[in-house]
Order: structure tokens, then sequence, then C-alpha cells
């Protein structure tokens, strides 16, 4: 039997927002792209900061870990050494699903992860980033649907 902090450790039971880093009204909702994704409740303003990535702060080593002992990652790359796991104390960014075509962009400053406005964001609208994820990992299909879909989640080789 697991215990109790092993199955939050995966992914929590109901999904949370901690106002604390969110700087506009957000809710977490089920997504036509995967499980669940963040949606604006008010309109956000163009490079506007939305909510701020938080999570466990984790070595490359502890990353590789755990992304090869459980199916769902929330796990972001601060820098050549830091990951935050948002799977463990995260703010709800986590739940920002990828797209082709983003409204969301990344901010790393200064050890802390923003996303900010690409444009100016409707309420009800889901927010998406583009993952960015490398052409040189694992091949992950994309399903965000845009008009302008590469086909995966990792940048096309250059």
């Amino acid at each position: 039997m697991k215990s109790a902090k092993a199955a939050v450790a995966l992914e929590p039971e109901k999904p949370r927002l901690d106002p604390r880093y969110c700087a506009f009204k957000l809710s977490i909702k089920p997504s036509k792209i995967h499980r669940w994704g963040l949606f604006a409740e008010e309109k956000i303003p163009v490079r506007r900061k939305i909510i701020e990535y938080t999570g466990e702060r984790i070595s490359r080593r502890e990353t590789k870990r755990r992304a090869d002992a459980r199916p769902l990652h929330y796990i972001f790359t601060l820098d050549s050494y830091w990951c935050l796991d948002g799977a463990v104390g995260g703010s709800g960014a986590e739940y920002i699903n990828h797209s082709c075509e983003p409204n969301v962009w990344t901010l790393v400053t200064k050890g802390h992860i923003l996303y900010m406005a690409m444009r100016d964001i409707k309420a009800g609208e889901e927010l998406f980033v583009d993952y960015h994820f490398g052409a040189d990992v694992e091949i992950v299909p994309c399903k965000c649907g845009a008009k302008k879909c590469r086909g995966t989640i990792n940048d096309k080789p250059a």
C-alpha cells in the first residue's frame, strides 16, 4: 500500500492554486489539451506577470531520478544545476499546458520562474506556453491543435 505522502508526490488529488504567487484571478479546470489547465478568470494585459512557477528545488541528479520514477512530470529547469519540481510545493503554474501558439512566455530571473502575458488575454482563456523541449531529447508528440502546430513539443533541429 502506498503512503499518503507518496501519492501526493505523484500528483495532488485535486489541483490547487497558491494565491501568494498569482498576480491575477486564475483557476484550474479540465483542459482540452491535457488533463488540467490554468485559466484566466479576468483580463490579463500584455507584458504583465501572471504567476510564478514554484516547487521544491532539486538537483539534476534528483530530477532524473524523479522523471524515471513517475509518469507525470512537473519539473522546470531553473539553471544548469537546479530544477523546480512543481508537484511538491507548486503554485499552480505547473498546470500551464504547451501550445505551439502560446499566449504566455517564461522569464527566468534571479532564481525565479515567471510566466508573462505575450498579448492581452481574455477572461476564460486557457494559458499556454511553448515548452521548447530540446530536439536532442525524447520526442514528445504535441496535441495543441494550433494552426501552426509543429507536431511535437520539442523544438525542430537547427
